[in-house]
């Protein structure tokens, strides 16, 4: 299949989803940024602004995200346009991948956490590479397994953590690798 007919969906934010969108480029892979009035990417290709209205479609309580993730959000009018956005990336991409820290509750770090939650909710398949441990980790029967995972559907989600380490960066690179030989 041609990488012409794969899709990246993600935000353009610095950090992860910057270093998947250099790799679909790279790979010749459609990418998609959602974004929203007043957020700023960093990759400014293929920006999908959101309106309010689309925004409202990924609302969720936020008492809700609270519980499912198991903590609290201070700024929650903030946080619940990035959670409505996260909600459009993963609703895109079939197959989700992440970049960040797995947490002793089996949850992810940071907002980053909430898209792994949307995919393990939607039933999509989920990989997430630990920056604490440097793997790749998929959910499978409600647990984390190791396994270097591979890109195998049409579309998919790419986001994760601000704070990409190099070892991070390099998980995403050999991601395409694997899954687009050039």
């Amino acid at each position: 299949m041609s990488n012409k007919k794969y899709s990246l969906y993600s935000g353009g934010l610095k950090g992860a989803e910057e270093a998947f969108g250099e790799c679909a480029q790279k790979y010749g892979i459609n990418e998609i940024n959602f974004s929203f009035e007043g957020h700023k990417c960093s990759r400014e290709k293929n920006i999908t602004m959101l309106s309010d209205a689309e925004l409202k479609k990924g609302n969720i309580s936020m008492e809700i995200v609270s519980a499912r993730m198991g903590r609290r959000y201070a700024q929650a009018d903030k946080i619940r346009k990035v959670f409505q956005t996260i909600f459009h990336m993963v609703n895109k991409g079939y197959q989700v991948f992440a970049i960040g820290w797995i947490q002793s509750d089996q949850t992810v770090k940071g907002g980053t956490g909430w898209g792994v939650e949307l995919a393990k909710f939607f039933n999509r398949p989920v990989s997430v590479f630990d920056q604490g441990e440097n793997k790749w980790f998929t959910w499978e029967k409600n647990e984390w397994k190791e396994e270097n995972p591979k890109i195998v559907h049409e579309t998919f989600c790419g986001t994760g953590t601000r704070n990409l380490s190099d070892e991070g960066k390099k998980a995403i690179e050999d991601l395409f690798s694997r899954s687009f030989a050039v």
